[in-house]
């Protein structure tokens, strides 16, 4: 810890950008394509309360 410190003394945070920016078109794509992604899954719940993750419709095989 007393190292990590002296580190940070000299070269700042590790995360040191703003995160209010604008999103590039390239985000957006990804951003779109991760939500149609997710869009396909469907969170199933068990009686003891873990879950676990199902396709929607289990002939779909486009993302797997």
């Amino acid at each position: 810890m007393r190292a990590t410190g002296r580190l940070r003394v000299i070269f700042g945070p590790a995360h040191s950008s703003s995160l209010d920016h604008e999103m590039t078109q390239e985000n957006r794509r990804l951003l779109a394509q991760r939500q149609a992604e997710a869009q396909q899954w469907e969170t199933l719940r068990r009686p003891d309360g873990s879950t676990y993750v199902v396709p929607k419709n289990p002939e779909d095989k486009s993302l797997r």
